[in-house]
């Protein structure tokens, strides 16, 4: 297609939602990108300049502002080509330049693994959304554009950035509202992650697309005619649900795809809130509800703002049919999230205090700030932007979301750490309940605490939210490095006394903070905490203050130094493959929790008289270990030791299908060590096979290969 009748498309489109735009701009950006990207071809073999201007027709698609359309056409030059943030801000100005330096990777940094570098750009975006939400609307379009070309990458990078939008990007879009996206990144994530459920459930949704045709018409029908014969005007549509949603179904109800019934949902549009509740009251006395399935999100919206009504009833042919019930501009509002309050504002700045009343969002804000740890800030984003939410109520009538299967403590979290710290139990609508009490929507909560209580390790297997995670971590670590601090002090002095040193002395003249620094630690505590961890021995301390020949070398070093370390390594020492930075024949040992492999990102941890713990760097565990005990490890080139490790495959119970997947195991070259098969009465089977692997491409290989096995719904690495 020729430049003019597509740059003018771009423009008409704008000028349709935005009649007194600038296009002009827009047309200056185009430009300015089709001449820094020239020459620069996309993996498909198109020019580069096809993707900003696809990328600029998503922004248009949301009907943002001519700005964000401009930094759209824009957002790769800085980070792909030659050009500066300084030369866009000279051409376009000090707020395009802002919003295409928020979308802009971090590529000048060093990172030491995917995992921070990817955390350090999600941070970079937050604060950069912080300060203007158009960011993030512009970078979800980016990756929509991505995710629609995703089948020109390799493989295996298809599946890292497919993750990547399931983890964070789809649940994002629905925080902020958009549906259209959520669904289609959903969906299409659904594909290259699940290709052989997402294409059977394609054939499937085809094959009876004329019988639901005429079952939503028939439906539609009948509900206009009703609606009509109480004097309600009222339009009505219906439309199958998408892909990844029927998956979800599947998954969480471990059912068939002919065991679903509610494959499609149906929207009754009215002009006002009163209307929605008459239109509730006519569909519930014409047909039967389902119990349960009544919610309330007009009175009680969504943190994305989103407002309906929810109900489930017996339809025709004893069908169950799932209506939503809104207003027009519930609708809008529905479809198009945060870009629609944003165009509210009629050119005005979205500033700082408008996203204060988006909840989720000043979360994030705030784990920005206090999540320094790069995968615990992800790991956090991953786990909460995912959850489904319930709503509780302060004593004082304040309503609050938190994720669903919360507890008791994750409210005493959110009110104040030190209540969360000293929270011992709770009044749940007047009934006292312990600290593992899960909320539920409607409870009124209110926390009793007592000064003696503090939190324990246990906690964290209770708690959902990042905020009380968080805190209670640092509760944990904050009492490890105190209990390391005392115990590097009794250790030294032991020492010191035995070479009738006097610490106190030492300590006041200056040598004991001296001595900490030439040791490359920041001051005595630090010193003190990693002689306790056994990071420093009381030999390097000793050797700056005794002369080498008066040193009593023979001496046993203190219980958890690394020289200790060493000695207990030489008669039990295993090959695993893993150097330890600085040292050699340190026991290692690789951790149960996450059994990592030879080219995964890994992370090492003293553990005293046990040598060092290795563990994959996004291992759940390592969020709760105190980051004073970490060690840099890597794995040596010629790793090749077998591990075992255990693969879940879900799939259809049916005779063959075992041998099948153990043949797919096995053409991968790995053995199978042991199997176990678990079936269930609605025709599935849930297989647990532990193979012999000996690197992460390895068990990669394994898991496409069952995965294209005919039956398997799923494949994964089980942990634990």
């Amino acid at each position: 297609m020729s430049k003019e009748p597509r740059l003018n498309d771009l423009m008409e489109q704008v000028l349709a939602y935005q009649p007194t735009a600038n296009v002009e701009v827009i047309r200056q950006a185009y430009d300015f990108s089709a001449r820094v990207h020239e020459g620069q071809k996309r993996l498909s073999g198109e020019p580069y300049l096809v993707h900003p201007m696809a990328v600029a027709g998503v922004i248009a698609d949301l009907k943002l502002d001519v700005p964000s359309i401009v930094a759209g056409l824009l957002h790769d030059t800085v980070e792909d080509t030659l050009t500066s943030l300084e030369e866009v801000r000279t051409v376009f100005g000090a707020e395009i330049a802002a919003l295409v330096d928020g979308v802009t990777k971090l590529s000048q940094v060093n990172f030491t693994s995917r995992e921070e570098k990817q955390a350090e750009n999600f941070r970079k975006m937050v604060l950069a959304m912080a300060k203007d939400i158009r960011v993030i609307l512009i970078k979800l379009a980016d990756r929509t554009h991505n995710m629609r070309t995703l089948n020109h990458l390799p493989a295996e990078k298809q599946i890292l950035v497919a993750q990547e939008t399931l983890d964070i990007y789809a649940p994002l879009a629905h925080r902020l509202g958009i549906a259209w996206v959520k669904c289609e990144l959903e969906d299409l994530t659904l594909k290259y992650l699940h290709p052989e459920i997402y294409y059977q459930l394609k054939r499937n949704v085809a094959k009876r697309k004329v019988d639901r045709e005429k079952y939503i018409n028939e439906v539609i029908s009948i509900i206009s005619k009703v609606l009509e014969g109480e004097g309600i005007d009222a339009e009505v549509t219906g439309r199958p649900k998408h892909f990844y949603g029927i998956y979800q179904k599947m998954e969480s109800q471990n059912l068939l795809y002919d065991q679903i019934y509610d494959l499609v949902a149906f929207r009754i549009l009215v002009d006002a809130v009163r209307e929605c509740y008459e239109a509730l009251g006519v569909i519930h006395a014409h047909w039967k509800p389902v119990p349960g399935r009544f919610k309330d999100y007009i009175a009680l919206p969504k943190p994305n703002m989103y407002q309906s009504l929810h109900t489930s009833v017996i339809g025709p042919y004893g069908e169950r049919v799932e209506i939503q019930i809104r207003t027009h501009e519930m609708h809008r509002i529905a479809e198009e999230g945060i870009a629609a309050h944003w165009r509210y504002k009629e050119g005005k700045d979205f500033e700082f205090t408008d996203i204060q009343r988006f909840t989720w969002l000043r979360q994030l804000l705030e784990w920005q700030q206090n999540l320094k740890d790069p995968q615990e800030f992800l790991y956090s984003i991953k786990e909460d932007l995912f959850s489904e939410e319930v709503y509780v109520f302060t004593p004082k009538g304040d309503l609050l979301n938190f994720s669903k299967g919360s507890t008791v403590i994750d409210f005493a979290y959110r009110i104040h750490t030190e209540v969360g710290h000293h929270c011992t139990g709770a009044r749940v609508n007047g009934q006292l309940v312990s600290l593992k009490y899960i909320l539920r929507s409607g409870d009124t909560v209110e926390i009793i605490t007592t000064h003696q209580q503090t939190p324990s390790r246990d906690w964290l297997k209770l708690v959902k939210t990042p905020r009380a995670k968080s805190q209670i971590r640092n509760w944990i670590k904050k009492q490890q490095r105190e209990r390391s601090v005392a115990l590097g002090r009794e250790i030294l002095e032991g020492d010191f006394n035995r070479h009738k040193l006097d610490y106190a002395l030492l300590r006041r003249e200056g040598k004991i903070e001296a001595i900490a620094k030439e040791l490359g630690v920041k001051d005595e505590e630090s010193l003190l905490a990693s002689v306790g961890y056994g990071k420093i021995t009381p030999h390097q301390v000793l050797v700056k203050l005794v002369p080498a020949d008066k040193l009593d070398t023979g001496k046993k070093q203190a219980e958890g130094t690394l020289e200790r370390l060493v000695r207990l390594a030489t008669s039990q020492k295993r090959d695993f493959g893993v150097r330890v930075k600085g040292e050699e024949d340190i026991l290692v040992r690789l951790a149960r929790c996450c059994h990592p492999l030879p080219g995964e990102e890994i992370v090492g941890f003293i553990t005293r008289g046990r040598g060092v713990t290795i563990h994959m760097a996004n291992c759940p565990t390592v969020l709760e270990s105190d980051p004073h005990r970490k060690i840099e490890v890597s794995w040596q080139g010629d790793a090749q030791t077998p591990r075992p490790i255990k693969i879940e495959v879900n799939c259809v119970d049916r005779p063959g299908l075992l041998a099948a997947i153990s043949a797919a195991i096995t053409s991968a070259d790995v053995n199978i060590a042991r199997a176990q098969v678990r079936t269930f009465p609605d025709q599935k089977a849930l297989n647990t096979f532990e193979v012999m692997i000996t690197h992460s491409d390895q068990l990669r290989r394994v898991l496409q290969s069952i995965s294209k096995v005919k039956g398997v719904y799923r494949a994964v690495r089980a942990r634990g």
